[in-house]
């Protein structure tokens, strides 16, 4: 069964996923596909809209054939971190095939060139991008300096945001050696960031969450219509009813600020993203802060944008902080994500749903996979595991009503299968 792996954030699943799936497996020539899926913090450094199960129903519906979790220690970092975790899961897999993502560009053939003198000339751009940090660049500004310096104006496309992710992709793939065929399809119609749409069908996650989170949610569905399959509309408006999504910053305030505010300055530096001494930016902008007083179902957003606001500077942008304060919620320390420990990879493959199709997938990853494939919890947990559940628990502290039963939610719940066995 020839398998191609996707890299995915399903937030929510729209047309323009419907897509990139139907290419991919055209392109590939693949029979099956197994998707990992960031959990309930993402790359961005946002909590998902929908938590990771109605995501991962979302995509089996569509017709993937496994869903894979993309632990939270991978999930919420930056493009080479992110990659790695992501291509790492499914090479760990022992059956995907190819890997196929999309990109701006639609090219594979610059970005496998770009990735391989990466690999081999490490040292000097690491040279050249340090000189343009050491210049007050932001991170991704200074990579793309760099990339530019080293390679000319061609490394400009890597502003794009899906080509820098394709290019570490590529990357990752190197590092470990893996068998598995690279493949890219170029973005359709909507860009990544776009919050308005130009297509009757096909617009960004991005406009979508701006139009369900606009304070009217069924208004906001109704939107959205034409954007999303049926079952995407039929999850989210099952998952509004109960008080689970829409699911945004703003519900996090108050664990959020807590964290923060009985954190010592010393405490918070040990936190992973705090850098750079942000630690004592973070103090001094709780000082300078003051929460909006807006109606009660905005005021944790327009709070959570105050505080952003606050501590904003040319060098530290919005997702950077995003990601921080994702750490700072869910307590994740330097010594528990150091660059040898996320090299080390998961230690585990964790299945969140599948298909008639993917059964017989995952039987064979029990053979040939590098790492245990978990359909529940062990009572010996790896670290990295460990993060997921406290992770997803919370997650479900910004559901209208937290329960007990949503906290402990990863405990319980098995798989979700699709299709007739």
């Amino acid at each position: 069964m020839k398998t191609v792996g996707l890299i995915v954030e399903y937030n929510p699943l729209h047309n323009g996923h419907v897509y990139h799936f139907e290419q991919s497996k055209a392109v590939t020539g693949a029979d099956a596909a197994i998707a990992v899926m960031s959990g309930h913090w993402l790359q961005r450094g946002e909590p998902a809209l929908v938590n990771k199960w109605a995501r991962a129903e979302m995509a089996l519906r569509m017709g993937a054939d496994v869903v894979l979790e993309l632990p939270v220690a991978y999930s919420s970092q930056a493009a080479e971190w992110f990659a790695y975790g992501a291509v790492r899961v499914l090479n760990d897999c022992g059956v995907v095939d190819s890997l196929c993502f999309g990109s701006e560009s639609g090219s594979i053939d610059w970005l496998s060139g770009l990735a391989e003198r990466l690999y081999i000339e490490q040292d000097d751009f690491q040279q050249r991008l340090a000189r343009r940090l050491e210049e007050g660049m932001n991170y991704p500004a200074a990579y793309s300096a760099a990339i530019r310096d080293w390679v000319g104006e061609e490394g400009g496309r890597l502003n794009e945001p899906n080509n820098t992710l394709g290019l570490h992709y590529l990357i990752a793939l190197r590092r470990l050696n893996s068998p598995i065929i690279p493949a890219t399809i170029a973005r359709h119609k909507a860009g990544y960031h776009d919050r308005n749409a130009s297509d009757a069908h096909i617009a960004s996650a991005t406009a979508i969450r701006q139009w369900l989170g606009s304070g009217r949610q069924k208004a906001g569905l109704e939107k959205i219509r034409s954007y999303v399959p049926s079952y995407t509309l039929e999850i989210l408006l099952r998952e509004l009813e109960a008080g689970r999504a829409p699911i945004s910053w703003g519900r996090y305030m108050q664990p959020l600020l807590n964290q923060i505010v009985t954190r010592s300055v010393d405490e918070l530096r040990l936190v992973h993203e705090v850098s750079e001494g942000l630690e004592h930016r973070i103090k001094r902008c709780l000082a300078g802060w003051r929460p909006d007083k807006s109606e009660a179902s905005t005021a944790g957003e327009a709070a959570f944008e105050a505080l952003i606001e606050q501590m904003k500077t040319k060098r530290y942008t919005r997702t950077k902080l995003q990601r921080m304060l994702v750490r700072i919620l869910l307590n994740h320390r330097k010594a528990e994500l150091t660059r040898e420990s996320l090299a080390g990879g998961p230690g585990y493959i964790r299945v969140l749903g599948f298909s008639a199709k993917g059964r017989l997938l995952l039987q064979r990853m029990k053979k040939e996979a590098a790492c245990p494939v978990l359909v529940k919890i062990p009572g010996e947990r790896p670290p990295f595991l460990e993060m997921d559940i406290q992770a997803a628990g919370a997650y479900s502290l910004g559901y209208s009503q937290p329960s007990s039963t949503e906290l402990l939610r990863d405990y319980y719940q098995a798989p979700l299968r699709i299709g007739s066995e």
